[in-house]
């Protein structure tokens, strides 16, 4: 079997917040054999970069560094070393949308308008231009023009307020990324997932999402990337419906690889409403994607539920059955860990403690079973090998998407390796067996 074969079918990523996994990067570097146990082929580091935290990491504050209470630029060299060793490649997110209004390429943009880094950013006299442009957070802002009365003007911004969208018509942008690409694939680096691919253009009348121009950045990326890494991946996170999904592979020159939200929302509504045949479609049509590219699966990851690609019916019944109160709603899904999905799916058949806790674990772990089953590469959210569930909610919460980035239990995750009964090692045996049956 050809390398970029076995790394199609058979790669088993595991997506992770190094503080809420490990502490740090040394500390992550001592977990690495817990991940290549679990049969674990590739690591996701969450936004590790120096950020103010306003989105999880994802506004980046400098894109060539350390978060401090993560270590060092030379742990993370040690970590990328051990885990290399291993057998684990690494992959980080590319933030390219927007950077954080703390990043010193916005500072300069704001202070200076006539420096080079003004045009890096979308700025507005007015804020009324791409009016019909996407707001992705309307429970943080009514808009996506951000005032600064200090200086009586709007820059743009699809997410948080604190998100200051780049301009990708810049070609200097372009150029920045290629360095900031450069310098991860230097320390080991060998995927890149580029967060919020379908927005990083804006055109008028339009809603800035899924542009043409968008496509053509993409193939300039790739075609970077091509000549200088042809050993690096590119996998976009896009959230359409799936034939808008399908253009990120382009002709084989876009993305390597491209998250199947809509799988992942059919398979979580099949198990919560207990009605076979939403996903079957999708899976039919798994292995329909240019050569050298794959759809990456997964059930669950690090934002919310978001239901967009569900039909209007199961989409209602589902919200009904796992947050009929509304209380971990954000936007149209909800914030749910996978074992918490399952929790609620079967909190109504039974009374009796002992029989719901055993059909909450089979009903996990069969759902995990299919997706560990299918002929493409898959990801594991950290902690769903041990059946992790929510964490309570503080009052006042801004983001409700935090109930889904608890602390890793290693407690729970010692006491289940001692357990050839528990989650974790059912885990291990169905990834022995898929990766026995990919070979």
């Amino acid at each position: 079997m050809k390398v970029a074969e076995h790394f199609l079918r058979n790669a088993i990523f595991y997506e992770l917040y190094v503080d809420k996994f490990a502490g740090n990067f040394r500390a992550l570097t001592e977990r690495l054999p817990y991940l290549a146990e679990l049969g674990v082929t590739h690591v996701h580091l969450l936004p590790h970069y120096p950020s103010p935290m306003i989105d999880g990491g994802y506004d980046v504050s400098d894109y060539l560094g350390v978060r401090l209470e993560l270590g060092t630029l030379d742990d993370f060299d040690r970590f990328a070393a051990h885990a290399t060793e291993l057998g684990i490649s690494i992959m980080v997110d590319l933030v390219f949308n927007h950077t954080s209004t703390r990043h010193p390429w916005f500072e300069e943009s704001f202070q200076n308008p006539q420096s080079p880094k003004r045009n890096y950013y979308l700025w507005s006299s007015n804020g009324t231009e791409l009016a019909d442009s996407t707001v992705c957070f309307p429970e943080i802002k009514a808009k996506n023009w951000i005032f600064h009365e200090n200086r009586k003007e709007y820059h743009f911004s699809t997410f948080c307020p604190e998100q200051a969208d780049l301009n990708w018509d810049n070609p200097a942008v372009f150029e920045e990324f290629c360095r900031i690409m450069d310098f991860w694939v230097a320390r080991g680096v060998r995927l890149f997932r580029l967060d919020a691919a379908s927005h990083i253009i804006k055109r008028e009348g339009t809603p800035s999402r899924n542009l043409p121009e968008t496509h053509a950045v993409l193939r300039k990326i790739r075609a970077y990337v091509d000549a200088h890494y042809p050993e690096v991946k590119l996998v976009a996170e896009v959230h359409d419906p799936i034939e808008r999904m399908r253009e990120y592979f382009g002709n084989g020159d876009e993305c390597h690889l491209v998250y199947h939200f809509p799988l992942a929302e059919a398979l979580i509504a099949e198990m919560a409403l207990g009605e076979k045949g939403i996903a079957e479609q999708y899976i039919w049509e798994l292995s329909d994607t240019p050569r050298g590219s794959s759809w990456l699966l997964f059930l669950r990851n690090h934002d919310d539920i978001s239901l967009v690609t569900l039909a209007s019916d199961h989409r209602r019944r589902f919200l009904r059955v796992v947050d009929p109160e509304s209380h971990v709603r954000f936007g149209d899904g909800v914030a749910l860990r996978l074992a918490t999905v399952c929790e609620r799916s079967l909190a109504h058949d039974t009374s009796d403690t002992q029989q719901r806790e055993h059909g909450e674990r089979e009903c996990f772990q069969n759902i995990l079973e299919e997706l560990f089953s299918l002929p493409a590469p898959i990801v594991l959210y950290y902690g769903d090998e041990l059946g992790m569930k929510n964490m309570p909610l503080a009052a006042g919460v801004r983001d409700i998407r935090v109930c889904v980035r608890n602390t890793f239990d290693w407690n729970e995750a010692e006491r289940q390796k001692n357990d050839p009964d528990s989650t974790l090692s059912f885990i291990k045996k169905i990834a022995a067996a898929r990766k026995k049956r990919m070979e």
